[in-house]
């Protein structure tokens, strides 16, 4: 496999995974960063740090659309919802 062939192929995982997450809305950041450690937050900040790496201008909130699909605020309007208690002290548990 060629460098090129690597980056076009993690890509597409990319891609994918973004795709993934905005098809499942029902999955919410809080459980994420409980189960994986990361959400689609974090993959924003990442798509910025790559993009500052290779001289790109993008900034936060057009990373979260990115990610998202949409902007962030609507997202949350339609998808976000309360933490529950046991989420709150899943998250607080693993940050310790």
């Amino acid at each position: 496999m060629t460098p090129t062939q690597q980056t076009e192929l993690e890509a597409a995982a990319f891609r994918r995974l973004v795709s993934h997450l905005q098809a499942h809305t029902e999955v919410q950041n809080i459980e994420l960063m409980v189960l994986a450690d990361f959400c689609r937050n974090c993959l924003a900040k990442w798509l910025v740090s790559a993009a500052n790496e290779q001289s790109v201008e993008l900034d936060y909130e057009q990373a979260r659309e990115i990610v998202y699909g949409m902007p962030y605020d609507e997202w949350k309007k339609q998808f976000q919802t309360e933490a529950t208690p046991e989420q709150l002290a899943a998250y607080n548990a693993k940050k310790q």
